[in-house]
């Protein structure tokens, strides 16, 4: 049984639609395939009911990283965040399984170990083995989970702290973590998170990519991201970067685990680059 994972799909659930008709017409297995999304399943395209509803329909098939505009539908559902003049969560908000598919979305994992790769929204922490990465994420993951969520949510957002320390506490390592996860692209050399770039090119930064700081101790684990449209596609021997732009009418890409065959189909650009990350 193979196992795909996908580049963030941000609403575009037709494109989603074709991508699955692409694998099914090239893997005679493909209806018992199981697939990985990077996060960032939801807004900026124009159909985020839709993939949201889609994948939680496909059931144990189906796993999901959270990205940063997850989180942001399920803060902005509690009024910690104001929707965004490019948002498209609307439909979301309104519709009347809205709770059902936000309970789902919060009890959504921040990284994955499948196949021998670490799946994540962002990247990690260069400061970070892949088993430190994975029992971080589950710190946040309990937070989320938990009966305060939304006091975490109300406390989420911020650049600061940086640069992780073994002995952060409270919001302020929950903070860092969810950073890492969800929002990080550059870092310094001494592997602090960069937040100055917000859309994410990769010129004039006094920062690094993350997964290029020296001594990165997880460059060892192949290492599954998104986040980073700007790039685009980027598949090195332990790296797999899936963002491919659909939203800004570039690609929408999923990648076989096992052998990394590449599947993508070309997206109509409903955003203009820069409208956000």
């Amino acid at each position: 049984m193979s196992t795909y994972a996908f580049g963030d799909l941000q609403g575009c659930h037709a494109r989603l639609d074709a991508l699955l008709e692409l694998i099914g017409q090239n893997d005679p297995d493909a209806g018992q395939a199981d697939y990985l999304f990077v996060g960032d399943i939801v807004n900026r395209g124009p159909q985020s009911l839709a993939t949201l509803r889609q994948i939680r329909a496909l059931g144990d098939r189906a796993r999901m990283v959270l990205g940063n505009h997850d989180l942001h539908l399920l803060a902005a559902a509690h009024g910690i965040r104001k929707p965004g003049r490019n948002d498209t969560l609307q439909p979301i908000l309104e519709a009347p399984d809205c709770d059902a598919l936000l309970d789902w979305l919060r009890h959504q994992p921040l990284a994955l170990w499948r196949e021998n790769h670490l799946i994540v929204h962002a990247g990690v922490l260069p400061a970070w083995t892949a088993e430190q990465a994975l029992a971080l994420a589950g710190e946040v993951e309990a937070a989320l989970r938990g009966p305060d969520w939304i006091d975490f949510l109300r406390h989420m957002y911020g650049n600061q702290p940086a640069r992780w320390d073994d002995g952060l506490q409270g919001h302020d390592r929950l903070r860092c973590i969810v950073n890492a996860f969800t929002r990080m692209r550059l870092c310094a050399a001494d592997g602090s998170m960069v937040f100055d770039n917000a859309d994410g090119g990769v010129l004039e930064s006094p920062g690094v990519a993350w997964f290029d700081v020296p001594g990165r101790r997880a460059a060892d684990v192949p290492i599954v991201y998104g986040h980073w449209s700007a790039r685009g596609l980027e598949v090195r021997d332990n790296l797999i970067g899936l963002d491919s732009g659909c939203i800004w009418g570039g690609q929408l890409s999923a990648l076989r685990l096992a052998d990394r065959a590449l599947f993508q189909v070309a997206c109509p650009q409903y955003q203009a680059p820069g409208a956000g990350g």
